[in-house]
């Protein structure tokens, strides 16, 4: 098989560990701390957990290590949408499975949660592993988005474990994903399986953190990523001097994404989510909001700029999620069928005018028929709007070209407004990591182990002080359920992992608020240029933005 040389030099970097991890398996012992309690809901979270909740959070150290000897098989799966690190995450639990004992194993369960519930797995070899150390993507095996939630489920994964001899299952997922960690290690502790599970912290959207997860893996490779291609269109959209560039980011539901690109980038606007929320900012205000830049650009000649905006900004909108909520209403049960079978878009634009409140439907009627109609595609599988389908992009490009017409009417706009529209999405899921990730998500894998072999369940694997230098890395763990609260999910209440939303009181947010008045005006642009592998450390191992600021006191 050909390979690139940066894939083949890839495959030989040697990622670093924290230094309590450095010193051999033999070496590394474990201090733990005090009890925990659920981030909220404590009463509802401790009924539902009697077995996993209430556990003390744990760091490993230097010192004799007192776990008990016993060969270990251990289950993985990759689950949910790809992030960059995943492969170093299972290098570096096989690295540390096999440097405790060569005969201990580790099978790759194929496809994500299916994997386990069909039984469909790999076992890992040097060879196998070797081939995807350093690399980005899921395709080593596969990943899911099945959920493990039912009893029914994890019998059939308790069965299947016990058939090839588990002693452990590692689940690589985001918050859905180590909520049902956190179940089913509950699950396995209550039927006495003497399984235990252990999750790992990944997204870009950079929505699982808290105080104790400092940042989800992948979202630096991601955002480097992103921020190359913004940089690069800054310097075409400096350089051409004719086009307004509409760039959505990933992020439906926290705008991590969004905000950390532009600190690396400077653009003239991003827009925030969370503030839109808080703030209750109209569609209109949004647009206003988007062209008084504009304007202000190309009164002064400058006829070019550059907006980020994050996925799941139409969310954020009160008057849009309300329109929304009317909608998955108004389609609710047979009546999707009806619209279907309308004729033309008249007759349907006339039935969605019909269901509708007033007031939505003035919502509705000021966007471009281009994106009404998408608010009417293929539904989810609960029968709801796929916010992800709308090209807010073009939304609010088309929204500003109007709303500067109106201002070119009454002369105070002098300018010329023409747009392109981007969206980077899957561009940044499956890079080669960044030096950062590769060395994070292997002390994750590594430190999973560690977990697993001081007998340890309901865990997520976790590593923090991650803004400095990874010699400085604290390795430990910490229970899911002190993540956990009880939200509204389908009709029910059920417990969950809560999202980390963009604190708008938080350092990175604030720098922005700061900065963005004058990068609305003037050409403030900055170029992060490639992900660099090679080369000084402030340079190549690099943190983001974010990280930086929430960490510079």
């Amino acid at each position: 098989m050909n390979i690139s040389p940066l894939q083949k030099a890839r495959y030989e970097y040697s990622p670093k560990l924290p230094g309590m991890l450095r010193n051999g398996i033999a070496e590394i012992c474990v201090n733990e701390g005090a009890a925990t309690t659920s981030v909220a809901d404590q009463d509802k979270i401790a009924a539902l957990f009697p077995n996993t909740y209430g556990k003390p959070e744990v760091t490993f150290q230097k010192g004799q290590n007192t776990s008990a000897a016993k060969k270990q098989v251990v289950g993985v799966i990759l689950s949910g949408g790809q992030a960059p690190g995943g492969h170093n995450v299972i290098s570096g639990l096989y690295d540390a499975l096999k440097a405790t004992n060569k005969d201990n194993v580790l099978l790759g369960f194929k496809g994500g949660p299916d994997g386990l519930l069909k039984n469909d797995y790999v076992e890992f070899d040097d060879a196998f592993i070797d081939a995807y150390r350093n690399t980005g993507g899921f395709d080593i095996i596969g990943s899911g988005r099945t959920k493990l939630e039912t009893k029914e489920q994890f019998a059939i994964v308790a069965e299947n474990a016990k058939k090839n001899g588990l002693t452990a299952v590692v689940i690589i997922g985001g918050d859905d994903s180590n909520t049902n960690a956190a179940t089913l290690a509950e699950y396995m502790a209550a039927n006495n399986t003497g399984i235990q599970v252990i999750g790992c912290p990944k997204t870009i959207d950079g929505d699982l953190k808290n105080e104790d997860i400092e940042a989800s893996f992948g979202f630096d490779t991601a955002t480097k990523t992103y921020s190359e291609l913004i940089g690069n269109i800054e310097r075409d959209a400096n350089s051409a001097k004719k086009y307004w560039h509409f760039i959505k980011v990933m992020g439906r539901s926290a705008s991590h994404v969004a905000l950390e690109c532009a600190l690396e980038t400077q653009p003239n606007i991003c827009l925030i989510g969370e503030e839109v929320a808080a703030k209750k900012m109209s569609l209109a205000q949004i647009t206003n909001y988007i062209a008084d830049s504009v304007e202000k650009r190309g009164n002064n000649g400058n006829n070019f700029g550059v907006a980020i905006i994050p996925e799941g900004i139409v969310e954020f909108v009160p008057e849009f999620s309300k329109l929304i909520a009317e909608i998955n209403e108004l389609l609710a049960g047979s009546k999707t069928e009806e619209f279907n079978a309308l004729p033309d878009w008249t007759a349907k634009y006339n039935f969605i005018k019909a269901g509708l409140t007033a007031e939505s439907f003035a919502v509705f009627d000021i966007l471009p028929a281009g994106i009404q109609q998408q608010l009417f595609l293929e539904r989810d599988p609960h029968g709801n709007v796929q916010v992800s389908l709308i090209e807010s992009e073009k939304l609010f490009s088309e929204m500003v070209k109007e709303e500067l017409a109106k201002r070119k009417a009454a002369g105070t706009y002098k300018g010329k407004f023409g747009a392109q529209h981007h969206f980077f999405g899957y561009e940044g899921r499956c890079a080669f990591p960044s030096n950062f990730d590769a060395d994070y998500c292997y002390s994750l894998g590594y430190n999973a182990f560690m977990l697993i072999q001081y007998g340890y369940t309901g865990y997520l694997s976790k590593v923090s002080n991650i803004a400095r230098p990874a010699e400085e890395w604290v390795a430990g763990g910490m229970p899911i359920t002190k993540m956990m609260n009880m939200e509204r999910r389908n009709g029910e209440d059920k417990p969950v992992i809560r999202k980390a939303l963009v604190e708008l009181d938080g350092a990175p947010f604030k720098y922005f608020e700061a900065h963005r008045e004058e990068w609305a005006v003037e050409t403030c642009f900055t170029f992060p240029g490639a992900i660099q592998y090679y080369g000084p450390a402030e340079v190549c191992d690099l943190t983001t933005r974010t990280l930086a600021l929430e960490k510079a006191n």
